[in-house]
């Protein structure tokens, strides 16, 4: 069915000329439009579908192109663009040129910030209305939207504390809809759904004060009594009482799916004062039976090849093809299998990085901290001093939020924490919040690091096996796309720390890869080859230590040394070759570096990225013949 409603919504002032029977219509409309994204390219998808019915009150009760409104994460962003002037373009988005799958400011002024990462949401808005308040604009009202997947980040607390000891006329509107990606793990996790059995919501906890307050107060004992039989009935029935001591004001739970009961209650907030957390319940799913009932799978799923009636997915495109996740979580479980001291510690990410095997067989040692980078980091650091053997196995892009824990807890201390970083280098349809492009430079300036990246599938397990063994802190990078194996000429040189591999020497210059994009360098060889140039290719895997005898060798006598990495070039591989080379007094202007420039790339394809950055085989050949001709003459 094609929507008729949605079409017309130019922006969010239009969805007030509708009635309540046609804002019913809309949500299917904006549900059904999400069911025709799935079939055609991968999205963010369960997440959306719970929070149709929160857009639309939101929209209907604020105007966000005066107030602010911040959503966490950003994931559960689509509704939100649907509604704001961008369904012309909806069909585009998550690929190159199209809309962005999270919050961009670029593409309208209802995106305040590029959100990609949880937990800051709360942070953000409060700055906003601070300034607002300073500039003069203290009509303009704060909203954020967070999950509860997102909420346990210590981020939030730390924002929750300063709003409440400010007293900041701010409104946090907590999405609970018991998960992350995956499901919620921790106390508060616990807390909340305590929150949810109780039952009492704001109505029922009204009546309830209403009561309290007509107990009569006798002298000064019997109202020291009577507040202490007051706390503790408070604190019995539980609701919002953790945010109540932060000094927010809390309501709810209210029905997330409830649209009219939704648009009541923002109403009534609207015009109160001080910090308020209102708690929405919500199903991950909702509208979609599967996605309702496995919100996991549901997440990001695999293009729907089959739709039936009432949103039913009746098939799911399956892919064969094993991707360097597969080959990393088949390692950790080998690892684990083997000895008994190795644990696994991830941060809400079990399926994305495919733990699931590794949680079943060995419950005690698979620990899943919520997204809790830091944390993450910190436990592992405090596990590697007693004696275990930890992997710290979180994404490129996430693991940059424990930056002080690399450097305080596990580098300084030089403990045997290993690091897997998943997605590292170009992720694709998600863009530049998810981009693994930094992770280089952090890792490689820490003393006592040792950092490394497979060419190709035959070093993923001989890396985590030297990884386990190792005496301090190891990190490996691995990008998000399928397995490769290149050929070798000479078969595989077998993994020494700070060695590299050499596929094979070429008189007229070589590629020096660190990372999978080794098998673009073999291809661009070979092609150069065809045309009478001799470019060989080394395989570098080590970062640091860095291989300075074949590296230097490269440098010293060959016309052309061309490194190329999955990274940015700024302080990364590249960077890495040429500071050792300056150091130990080399000539260096016949060295290039290949990477990723200094700038966020949008999102899209990654071949198609990989091709817009002269990071495919034709791109890296093309860089060949270009500097040939200025190549030095050994």
């Amino acid at each position: 069915m094609m929507s008729t409603l949605l079409p017309q919504i130019k922006s969010p002032a239009d969805l007030h000329t509708l009635s309540d029977e046609q804002l019913q219509l809309l949500t299917r409309e904006i549900r059904d439009e999400l069911m025709r994204v799935l079939t055609s390219r991968p999205a963010h998808f369960a997440s959306n579908l719970g929070v149709v019915e929160l857009t639309l009150a939101l929209h209907l009760t604020f105007d966000f192109s005066v107030d602010r409104l911040i959503w966490d994460t950003g994931h559960q962003i689509y509704p939100h663009k649907m509604i704001t002037g961008r369904f012309d373009r909806f069909h585009t988005i998550r690929t190159k040129g199209g809309l962005m799958g999270f919050p961009h400011p670029g593409e309208s002024p209802y995106d305040l910030f590029m959100t990609g990462h949880a937990g800051c949401s709360v942070s953000t808005v409060s700055g906003l209305k601070a300034a607002d308040d300073l500039l003069g604009r203290p009509d303009r009202h704060a909203v954020a939207v967070i999950g509860d997947g997102a909420f346990p980040s210590g981020i939030v607390f730390e924002a929750l504390n300063n709003i409440g000891g400010m007293n900041q006329n701010v409104l946090v509107i907590l999405n609970d809809n018991k998960m992350s990606i995956c499901p919620r793990t921790g106390g508060v996790a616990r807390y909340l759904d305590q929150c949810r059995m109780t039952g009492l919501y704001q109505g029922g906890k009204r009546r309830i004060n209403q009561i309290l307050n007509l107990i009569p107060v006798f002298g000064e004992m019997a109202h020291s009594a009577l507040e202490q039989f007051r706390d503790g009935l408070k604190a019995f029935f539980k609701d919002g009482m953790l945010f109540e001591e932060l000094g927010f004001r809390y309501f709810g739970p209210v029905d997330g799916h409830d649209l009219p009961g939704l648009r009541k209650i923002l109403r009534d907030l609207k015009t109160q004062q001080g910090p308020i957390l209102l708690h929405v319940f919500t199903n991950k799913g909702h509208g979609v039976p599967q996605a309702a009932e496995d919100p996991v799978t549901y997440h990001t799923p695999p293009v729907f090849t089959e739709v039936g009636p009432n949103r039913t997915i009746v098939a799911l495109k399956k892919s064969g093809a094993k991707a360097y996740t597969d080959s990393a979580s088949f390692a950790i479980h080998q690892a684990m299998q083997d000895n008994p001291k190795v644990a696994v510690l991830t941060a809400a990410m079990c399926q994305g990085n495919k733990l699931e095997k590794v949680r079943e067989d060995f419950p005690d040692r698979f620990f899943d901290v919520g997204i809790c980078e830091s944390h993450a980091v910190a436990f592992a650091a405090g596990m590697a001093k007693a004696g275990m053997r930890p992997i710290v196995d979180i994404y490129s892009t996430f693991l940059q939020r424990s930056f002080d824990q690399i450097f305080q807890e596990v580098c300084l201390q030089n403990l045997p924490v290993v690091f897997a970083l998943d997605r590292a280098g170009l992720t694709g349809p998600e863009g530049p919040t998810h981009h693994g492009m930094f992770d280089i430079p952090y890792m490689r300036l820490f003393p006592n690091m040792t950092a490394m990246a497979p060419g190709d599938e035959l070093d993923v397990q001989p890396m985590f096996k030297l990884a386990i063994n190792h005496p301090g802190p190891i990190s490996l990078r691995y990008p998000k796309t399928n397995l490769e194996q290149i050929d070798r000429p000479n078969g595989v040189a077998p993994l020494e720390l700070g060695r590299a591999e050499v596929i094979e020497w070429g008189e007229d210059g070589c590629f020096v890869a660190f990372g999978t994009l080794l098998s673009n360098c073999v291809a661009a060889a070979m092609a150069l080859r065809d045309e009478g140039l001799q470019i060989g290719v080394i395989n570098a895997r080590f970062v640091k230590p860095l291989d300075r005898e074949t590296i230097f060798k490269a440098v010293e006598t060959l016309p052309l040394v061309v490194t190329v990495e999955e990274g940015t070039v700024e302080g990364g591989f590249g960077s890495a070759v040429l500071e050792a080379a300056n150091a130990a007094g080399l000539d260096t202007r016949n060295v290039v570096r290949c990477g990723i420039p200094d700038r966020f790339i949008e999102h899209g394809d990654r071949n198609e990225l990989l091709h817009d950055l002269g990071l495919d085989p034709a791109g890296l050949a093309e860089t060949v013949r270009k500097h040939r001709g200025a190549a030095v003459v050994r």
